[in-house]
């Protein structure tokens, strides 16, 4: 399957339009030759009070607890890991496009020294990215009875979608970040300039300039008789269609290749409570779907929470573009 593939060029076509640090934490526009980064007239934002969920995570079939926490103004979203299980010392990685190690089934962070890695970061980061959270401490702990000698860490993958966080999200609400000293800071948006793309065999992501982000996703699995060929639109792509048309949409999988997957070690802690699960002979086993094409918003989910890895320093992630992305 050439979706790794694509998403792996897609991560290094992303590092090139990334501005300087210094470019992208003034509340002034800056631009390059594909990206003019300007203020969209919000203030940068923060969760008001911390959240806890903890969950099986997928690959591993561990149980991890995640702890959700304000951050300042500036800061961004980052994760931090107990070193070696001990809550005296952490390590820390930012939710950030630099520190990608891994797009196979998931998206792995790995910290700058490479010791340390956190997987299956997308449904949690696409969710603060939709929802607006800009500055988040994201802190990753692993039970005792669940600790191993692995240093990749994993978020928990709760019921396949990004629907409970958005739930936990709305619950405790939003407070405007300040900085150490107390100031605000404008919050920046990316705003593609030049049409851009990526394809390998089948399958293709482009973006075109637009003045508000818009994508259209396609996927195909003429394999799948249930699933088939599929397209979802989110126009505009706002927080509004987010909450109602997306954040629900779990986490798939295709059961006759369940085993192989178990077999090399991948998804250890996935069942029907946290994927739908379709056969290539019997269609959906764990029916029903939460919408028709729960598969095709799911990628559209996974997106969003890949291109949040754009963002730094409390700014925007997710350009103003229009993406086409298509899957084979």
């Amino acid at each position: 399957m050439s979706w790794p593939a694509i998403r792996r060029s897609c991560f290094s076509s992303l590092r090139r339009l990334r501005p300087s640090s210094s470019s992208s934490s003034s509340s002034s526009s800056s631009s390059s030759s594909l990206l003019s980064w300007k203020p969209i007239g919000k203030l940068q934002q923060t969760l008001a009070s911390e959240i806890h969920k903890s969950g099986i995570t997928l690959h591993s079939g561990i149980t991890s607890t995640v702890k959700l926490s304000p951050a300042l103004a500036g800061q961004g979203r980052f994760f931090v890991i107990d070193s070696n299980n001990n809550s005296n010392s952490f390590i820390k990685i930012p939710a950030s496009i630099d520190f990608v190690s891994d797009t196979f089934l998931s998206t792995t962070l790995t910290s700058k020294c490479g010791t340390t890695s956190v997987r299956t970061v997308e449904h949690l980061l696409s969710a603060l990215e939709a929802t607006g959270v800009d500055n988040c401490q994201i802190h990753i702990h692993i039970l005792p009875h669940s600790y191993s000698t692995t240093a990749t860490h994993e978020v928990p993958l709760l019921d396949g979608s990004a629907k409970q966080w958005v739930e936990a999200i709305q619950q405790v609400g939003f407070s405007v970040a300040k900085d150490c000293n107390g100031n605000t800071l404008q919050k920046l948006a990316p705003f593609l300039l030049q049409p851009l793309h990526v394809s390998i065999n089948d399958s293709f992501i482009f973006a075109f300039p637009s003045q508000n982000l818009q994508i259209t996703c396609g996927i195909n699995f003429p394999q799948v008789p249930a699933i088939g060929c599929q397209w979802f639109s989110a126009v505009p792509m706002d927080d509004f269609c987010y909450k109602k048309e997306i954040a629900s949409s779990r986490t798939f999988c295709i059961h006759e290749e369940v085993e192989r997957m178990f077999n090399a070690g991948l998804i250890q802690g996935g069942s029907t409570e946290n994927a739908i699960v379709c056969s290539v002979t019997k269609g959906w086993l764990n029916p029903p779907l939460r919408f028709q094409d729960e598969p095709c918003r799911h990628k559209v989910l996974d997106l969003v929470g890949d291109l949040s890895l754009l963002a730094q320093n409390g700014n925007q992630g997710l350009p103003a573009a229009h993406i086409i992305s298509y899957k084979v």
